[in-house]
């Protein structure tokens, strides 16, 4: 099947085409750093991780520019609030929000401009809007004249007549039309300011993103992506701006993920109901919170809640519980060859192409999750009580259901960690979070050996359930036995 995307600009879904050959350009929104970055920032850029990823495994050459706004109104007032210089501010943030997607397991971007090192760029396009007609300076400040681009309103399907019903004039705004914005803001006191051919001052928030995106993308590229919220003004501004300059489509395809919500509600910091993605760090794993996020398709909002994270790192847990026990079974059999006559076939051989009609459907990773559930319970069936008495045959379906999970998991972006490694750590976690001290587990589970050994079998068991009453399972496998805290 084709590569299907839900296009909002035309508010349907359509075979991905490139501009050329299999070669893809995405534009993604980035953050604006003045503070740290909320569950909401992790939706998005977990879910435009995931298409660039499932994107480069369909053999497409994509190339993805994720910006930095590194000048803002609100990184001014954080700044004048801390007295320090925007700048500090600015490369603090931006330094925690990438501490943040690591944890997510969000790959950098090809390339990551900042607003303040791309100011010839953007005072360049401002000055071709204004030659063109579609712009005029203010007494220091330029705006875009709105009524002049007669294609405004295309994305967000808004029309000019309901928008200025609810247009305003700020205070100390020069433009000749309520509908206009501002490309360029004249400097004011303390601020950081720019020399251009209007005076010192500033750009505004929505040219950034067409100049920095023509720059690397060029003035018409494939796919450009955000969040919901920013649908309008900043894309529908981006549009004017960009195609009144070019003249061409800026983007042949936009794509926006859904809210993050708390009861319903758009989780934002303008809101108050933000929790931050440190905040969550604190409490879980990173990857539970991806899987978390992945587990709604990207274009419909999810609502939020603590009870549901836990249950995504329940799960996660439980994949690399199995993960683990699979390849303990597969160390004994390092020779066997993935290739060959596997055990049900069907289901095996059948999970990367159910995997791939989920994503190649509008990138579903919701449904690719589905689609690949009921691997691990058949891995686990496998490992515990063999269907045959040909070891080999086994092994070989082991191995073969493992590769393809591996692969599935480096699309979504998880279970690509050392199975032992991160139950180990999160077996840390949930016994701090417990009051429960890992060294002192380990030393009941090393008593609970000796008396086994002994045959003291009564003193074994009061141990396991002395474990059992703290909060603590263990499991006996061939390989030794491990623990994990429970509910």
């Amino acid at each position: 099947m084709a590569q299907r995307v839900f296009n909002t600009l035309t508010n349907q879904k359509e075979e991905l085409v490139p501009r050329e050959d299999k070669k893809l350009g995405m534009y993604v929104c980035g953050p604006t750093v003045y503070d740290m970055s909320h569950v909401g920032h992790a939706r998005c850029y977990s879910s435009f991780d995931t298409i660039a990823r499932w994107l480069r495994e369909s053999g497409y050459e994509l190339t993805v520019v994720r910006n930095y706004t590194d000048v803002d109104d609100k990184i001014i007032k954080r700044a004048n609030e801390m007295g320090v210089p925007p700048q500090e501010i600015s490369e603090r943030y931006i330094a925690e929000f990438q501490t943040d997607m690591r944890a997510l397991n969000v790959l950098p971007a090809d390339v990551e401009p900042k607003v303040t090192e791309h100011m010839p760029e953007i005072i360049a396009l401002i000055e071709r809007l204004v030659e063109k007609g579609f712009a005029y300076p203010a007494d220091g400040d330029v705006y875009f004249a709105v009524k002049a681009f007669k294609a405004y309103g295309k994305l967000s399907k808004r029309n000019l007549d309901d928008l200025l019903s609810g247009a305003r004039v700020e205070v100390g705004e020069r433009k000749r039309d309520p509908l206009d914005f501002a490309l360029w803001k004249g400097a004011k006191p303390g601020e950081p300011a720019w020399d251009s051919p209007w005076g010192k001052g500033r750009p505004g928030w929505h040219i950034e993103c067409s100049a920095m995106s023509a720059k690397y993308l060029g003035s018409s590229f494939d796919i450009h992506g955000g969040g919901k919220d920013l649908v309008f003004p900043h894309h529908e501004n981006e549009i004017a701006q960009s195609e009144a300059d070019s003249g061409l489509n800026l983007s042949n395809y936009w794509l926006h993920n859904g809210f993050v919500t708390i009861n319903a509600e758009k989780m934002a910091k303008s809101v108050g109901n933000f929790t931050t993605i440190r905040d969550m760090l604190d409490r879980y794993d990173g990857e539970a919170l991806r899987y978390f996020l992945l587990g709604t398709h990207y274009r419909s909002p999810i609502d939020f809640s603590v009870e549901a994270i836990d249950a995504a790192q329940s799960r996660v847990a439980y994949v690399y519980e199995t993960l683990a026990k699979v390849d303990e079974r597969l160390a004994r059999n390092a020779d066997i060859s993935s290739n060959g006559p596997v055990q049900v076939p069907e289901v095996v051989d059948g999970l990367w192409p159910r995997f791939a009609e989920a994503m190649e459907d509008d990138f579903n990773a919701a449904a690719a999750l589905g689609a690949v559930s009921e691997t691990f319970s058949l891995m686990n069936e496998f490992v515990d009580r063999p269907p045959t008495k040909d070891k080999q045959m086994v092994a070989r379906t082991l191995k073969r259901m493992r590769e393809t999970v591996n692969r599935i998991g480096g699309v979504l972006g998880v279970w690509q960690q050392e199975p032992k490694v991160w139950l180990a750590r999160h077996r840390e976690r949930m016994a701090a979070q417990k009051g429960i001290e890992p060294a002192w587990v380990e030393g009941r589970i090393t008593a609970r050996a000796e008396a086994r050994k002994a045959k003291d079998f009564a003193a074994a068991d009061a141990i396991r359930d002395e474990l059992a009453k703290s909060g603590v399972e263990i499991m006996d496998s061939p390989g030794g036995t491990t623990w994990r805290i429970v509910a």
